[in-house]
């Protein structure tokens, strides 16, 4: 993966496309710090369907759900509801 300096990359962004779409993912800089990666539309829908599901396809999924992770909790007592 190639840095490209944001200046770079904005003016020669044609080149950067042609970079990232023949040898893949290509890391765009701001000042030195790494502030964005170029990939391939292909990359990126592979990368969005093995994401972590929404809860909208968790709720509408035909599979059990019985292996979801639930948050512990909390180990602090309820107070008492107050008499009227």
């Amino acid at each position: 993966m190639s840095d490209w300096p944001v200046h770079a990359a904005k003016a020669r962004f044609s080149e950067l496309l042609e970079t990232c779409l023949r040898e893949g993912p290509q890391m765009v800089t701001r000042r030195g710090q790494e502030a964005a990666v170029l990939v391939p539309a292909e990359a990126w829908r592979q990368l969005q369907s093995t994401a972590r599901p929404t809860l909208k396809d968790l709720l509408l999924t035909e599979q059990a759900r019985g292996d979801l992770e639930l948050p512990a909790r909390g180990s602090k007592r309820r107070r008492a509801p107050q008499k009227l």
